[in-house]
């Protein structure tokens, strides 16, 4: 009887544990399966990934053999699903399979972030900031050459003003030495009587391009104030001009009004020597000859206003100022 006990005690709780484990192990052995059916899924899927990446990796020179973040992620406790052993069946035995690492996409890029939009515009923002800057130093620039250009230019007016007057007061100086030139030569040259100096010109010259001329020796067409000088004026030109007989301009003239006779000066005539035709000897047969120029001066009228001195007798006649002769001017002694 003890004997009997004692082994139904022993086999009794193994049958009841066989069937109770008969059950539970069946489905712990079934969730095992469907888990590694799910897995064998999902690594047949990184494989063809891995066939895909893996010669894009090599053809850009990037390095092969880290593992997928995304797989340790999966994985809570840090280990890999392909390196993880797992028994399927007596049939199998222990045989295990290490699934190759996958590499992260090159060419995908996370989709940006509030923050790194910000951070964009306000890098955009500092460079537009430091372009303005820099224009900013340039136009300070530009300004300060134009600053230094005009004063350049201000102080080269200066300079041709002063060159101008500088060139004003050369000529001045130039016409001044002319006409003291003009002058020492006429009363060098010329005839010297009281304090005028008459000197003779060969030149062919109207009127006012002979009173020009004279003038800018220094001295005016020839004024002589009373008899003796115009005398004497007579005198040098008979003796310049012998034995010809040349009309020479003097600096008288009635061009403001017909018969009021002015020097150049302005001043009005006092005396006058015009030309009379020589009257007959008594007994002598009057001539009809009369001189070759004309009978009695002035008449000419309106257009005979400027007076000339005849060389030989040295008396006055009235010509068309245009017309071109010889002339004298007359110099301050």
């Amino acid at each position: 009887m003890k004997a009997a006990w004692l082994l139904g005690a022993l086999v009794v709780p193994q049958l009841l544990g066989f069937g109770h484990g008969a059950r539970g192990p069946g489905r712990e052995w079934e969730g095992g399966w469907g888990g590694a059916l799910e897995e064998e899924r999902k690594r047949e899927s990184l494989m063809l990934k891995e066939t895909d990446i893996c010669p894009l990796q090599e053809a850009l020179g990037l390095p092969t053999g880290v593992r997928n973040r995304d797989s340790l992620a999966g994985d809570p406790e840090g280990k890999s699903v392909w390196g993880t052993k797992e028994p399927l069946g007596e049939e199998e035995g222990e045989d295990t399979t290490t699934a190759p690492t996958s590499r992260p996409n090159p060419f995908s890029s996370p989709s940006p972030t509030s923050e790194d939009t910000i951070t964009y515009i306000l890098g955009r923002l500092a460079g537009l900031d430091a372009g303005l800057h820099q224009l900013h130093i340039r136009l300070h620039s530009l300004d300060t050459r134009v600053v230094q250009l005009t004063q350049g230019l201000r102080q080269l007016r200066d300079a041709t003003r002063d060159t101008g007057d500088s060139v004003q007061a050369l000529q001045e100086a130039q016409v001044r030495a002319e006409q003291e030139h003009g002058r020492l030569e006429g009363c060098l040259k010329g005839l010297r009587l009281g304090h005028k100096c008459f000197l003779l010109s060969r030149d062919f010259e109207t009127q006012a391009a002979a009173q020009a001329r004279c003038k800018a020796r220094g001295g005016s067409l020839a004024q002589p104030a009373d008899r003796q000088q115009m005398d004497a004026l007579g005198r040098y030109l008979r003796a310049a001009l012998a034995p010809y007989n040349w009309p020479v301009w003097l600096g008288v003239s009635d061009r403001r009004s017909e018969g009021l006779y002015l020097f150049e000066n302005g001043q009005r005539v006092s005396f006058f020597a015009w030309h009379r035709a020589p009257s007959p000897e008594p007994g002598a047969h009057p001539s009809a000859a009369s001189h070759p120029l004309s009978p009695d001066q002035p008449n000419g009228g309106a257009l005979e206003n400027c007076v000339a001195q005849a060389s030989d007798d040295g008396s006055w006649w009235d010509h068309d100022c245009e017309r071109r002769l010889y002339f004298v001017c007359e110099f301050p002694f």
